[in-house]
């Protein structure tokens, strides 16, 4: 009878940011305006990146599809974090949690590989400009972006199945989505296995991206250095140091957040960086990658010089 009262739960209640509930609206108002600029901000990348063929090259590939992975991430988390902050019973279904959990996890892991794959393509690019052509062709890189799916998409079946298998002995979860870690902690069940496997994950999916996005940069850092002129140095610089602000706010906040399977009870500050990343970063991106990208902006001009000219 126990065992059944630990598996019955078919619904959870997310009390995140229970203690300040007068700024409920606020946040609700917030998350709002900025969910919009995602949507717009990276759709807008996006169909830019599809128009202009100058902007058919593995690097706006890889943009596309970063972009993509944070329309679909956001969209798995932030509508139902808009409705409980209006709603006074903050509720969601088990099977609902089970999907937000592999959706969330599984966008956010598949980021994780894609921006490895962005600091290679850029190694290559500058450290290797005459045989990038070559090295990075499309079918290259449709098979990096595939991989990088296919790594979140499995990552994130296992860690998910493993999680809604356990028996569960409350069902208020203390964060404002159902986050893997805060819902491990409602586990009646041994999760020694979660713990290492999440660890092992967290290996191949942090660990050794952060590892090689680090080698890239080095290398990077080295081939600037060597260029004579501080023009040349500038342009090759400014290639990369979108995707380098990127890398730096984005693996900032999930290392501080996942590399601690046996973390302390949520706290404030840990769920505003929580929400920092999780709506924050993916409204960044796009004004990041595109008030810093000459290309981007020349798209834009032309784009808009023609449409001009097709109303007149």
């Amino acid at each position: 009878m126990e065992k059944q009262n630990k598996t019955s739960v078919t619904i959870f209640f997310l009390h995140g940011l229970d203690g300040y509930p007068v700024f409920y609206f606020i946040f609700f108002l917030l998350c709002l305006i900025m969910y919009i600029v995602i949507l717009l901000g990276n759709s807008f990348l996006i169909t830019v990146s599809i128009l202009d063929s100058h902007l058919h090259t593995p690097m706006y590939f890889f943009l596309s599809n970063l972009s993509f992975l944070d329309i679909c991430y956001t969209s798995a988390s932030i509508p139902m974090l808009l409705v409980n902050f209006l709603s006074e019973e903050k509720s969601i279904s088990f099977i609902g949690c089970g999907i937000q959990m592999f959706f969330s996890f599984a966008m956010g892991a598949t980021e994780c590989v894609l921006l490895a794959i962005m600091a290679y393509d850029r190694y290559l690019a500058i450290c290797k400009p005459l045989r990038y052509p070559i090295i990075m062709n499309k079918g290259l890189g449709v098979t990096l972006v595939t991989s990088c799916w296919m790594a979140g998409g499995l990552t994130s079946v296992i860690q998910t199945t493993l999680t809604m298998k356990l028996s569960f002995c409350g069902n208020i979860i203390d964060y404002l989505t159902c986050e893997i870690l805060a819902v491990l902690k409602l586990s009646c069940d041994d999760i020694s296995l979660n713990v290492t496997v999440m660890m092992i994950s967290n290996i191949f999916i942090i660990v050794i991206p952060v590892a090689f996005i680090f080698i890239s940069y080095f290398f990077i850092l080295i081939t600037i250095l060597r260029i004579n002129s501080v023009e040349g140095r500038k342009k090759s610089f400014s290639t990369c140091s979108s995707h380098l602000t990127v890398v730096i706010m984005f693996y900032g906040t999930i290392l501080f957040m996942y590399m601690k399977p046996e973390s302390k009870d949520s706290h404030a500050t840990d769920e505003m960086i929580a929400l920092f990343y999780a709506v924050v970063i993916p409204m960044l991106n796009p004004i990041i990658y595109s008030l810093r990208n000459k290309d981007v902006k020349a798209a834009v001009k032309k784009l808009s010089k023609n449409i001009f000219s097709q109303r007149t």
